[in-house]
């Protein structure tokens, strides 16, 4: 099944950022940086268990299913043979990046696709289109998926690669599509590829300068109203990760463009430490055992202490790691992907090869842990399942275009979502030609 979704227009875009977005966001003003100040919460909860999500609470759902980014779903299991069960066109641009994932409300009853045009879609579980929600962020879309709280859907967008725009963050209404809040008060910015953390009625996400140099930042946003609260600028290059906040730790980081992960208490956000890999940190970042896992450009995964910011072990892959780990607390082992076309099972303790599988392609996305098997999407337009203990393939279902996104398993159905296929994209001088547009899928079991 294969809902009937238009590509957009140039026309329809542009008015989109003219009139039809004025009129949605009617009566919203947005505010100003420094008008309203960041309070810390002064309880981060009891220590939970890693098959259990943070924050707790069954209202909230968010990508690799908590703030640790565990990618780990210890209640779902994969079918022994798949089939599509229906998928939908979203993205057409040929941004060289993961895709936004797709993200299940926490009834389990809608699924919001945000897409590489600016548009946010939401689908029932069986494919009905139920809404498409427009914005200014046209050139290049949005990469972040979003974190669901209470209702409303949060998430960031490339707004700034639109001339005369900056990054923004939304409040989306998940029943109607709704805008019910933007906000572009970031001055410079130009993008957030980061996935918010919720926690206490607060927003916690990455934003990309590139005016007056390239940067990024560490903000703050109150997730009724929008209003920005507090923000650090420290971090050199452009980072794209979304950030982990591991409560039992007391601490919240991520990486940037320039190889550093860069790490602060939490909830208090004063800076702890920093911690230098050999090239680019742009995969979402996992913590677990008082531990970060970080996969980097070096081709390195590397395990980092939590506490003062010290390595652990490292583990050399044959190529860039993009990929964000996969956490398997039952057994202690780190499941990461690389652009050596391999997925890797490592022993979380101490580095240790457990099993390595070819899957025939790059590793740029999410690596998925549920309850028997290890999901992963490559570039070669396959979404593998393997074997937790051994990395066997159990299945793979072939796309249309590279599966980039994280492969999200709820209620015996899989969700992900791929890059369209342009030619010409890359080679200067060339038309850029949507060959194909990327898709959302559902698989189910036969």
């Amino acid at each position: 099944m294969t809902p009937s979704l238009s590509p957009p227009t140039r026309r329809r875009l542009l008015a989109v950022a003219g009139a039809g977005v004025g009129a949605g966001l009617a009566g919203c003003l947005a505010p100003r940086a420094g008008s309203h100040t960041y309070e810390p919460p002064e309880d981060v909860g009891a220590s939970l268990p890693y098959d259990e999500t943070y924050p707790d609470d069954d209202a909230i759902t968010m990508f690799r299913g908590g703030l640790r980014r565990l990618g780990y779903y210890p209640d779902e299991t994969v079918p022994e043979s798949p089939s599509i069960n229906w998928r939908a066109p979203v993205n057409y641009a040929g941004h060289n990046a993961a895709k936004a994932s797709p993200l299940l409300s926490p009834d389990g009853e809608t699924v919001v696709v945000p897409a590489d045009t600016g548009r946010i879609h939401a689908f029932g579980p069986k494919g009905r289109h139920r809404w498409v929600t427009e914005t200014p962020a046209t050139r290049q879309g949005f990469h972040a998926t979003p974190v669901i709280a209470d209702g409303v859907a949060y998430l960031g967008g490339y707004d700034g690669a639109n001339r005369g725009q900056e990054a923004a963050m939304y409040a989306i209404d998940v029943a109607s599509g709704e805008v019910l809040w933007r906000t572009e008060e970031m001055d410079g910015s130009v993008a957030i590829g980061s996935s918010a953390g919720y926690w206490d009625g607060y927003l916690y996400v990455i934003v990309e300068y590139r005016n007056p140099i390239q940067k990024g930042a560490l903000w703050v946003f109150d997730a009724e109203t929008g209003a920005p609260l507090s923000s650090d600028d420290r971090i050199e290059g452009m980072p794209h990760p979304t950030v982990a906040i591991d409560p039992d730790a007391g601490r919240l980081l991520s990486g940037s463009n320039d190889g550093v992960v860069y790490c602060w208490e939490f909830p208090s956000l004063e800076f702890a430490w920093e911690f230098e890999t050999g090239a680019e940190v742009k995969g979402p970042i996992a913590t677990y055992d008082g531990s970060a896992f970080v996969g980097s450009w070096d081709g390195n995964v590397y395990r980092i202490g939590l506490a003062d910011g010290e390595e652990e072990w490292r583990f050399e892959t044959g190529s860039v790691v993009m990929s964000a780990p996969g956490i398997g607390p039952e057994r202690g082992t780190v499941y990461v992907g690389s652009d050596d076309h391999h997925v890797y099972a490592l022993d979380a303790a101490t580095g240790d090869q457990r099993w390595a599988t070819d899957v025939q392609g790059r590793v740029m996305g999410a690596v998925t842990v549920t309850a028997d098997a290890v999901l992963a999407g490559t570039t070669a337009g396959e979404l593998c399942a393997l074997e937790k203990e051994t990395g066997e393939l159990r299945w793979w279902v072939e796309a249309a275009g590279q599966v980039t996104s994280e492969p999200v398993p709820r209620d015996g159905r899989i969700y992900f979502a791929e890059r369209a296929d342009v030619s010409g994209y890359f080679e200067e001088g060339e038309e850029t030609k949507v060959e194909t547009p990327g898709h959302v899928y559902c698989l189910i079991g036969d």
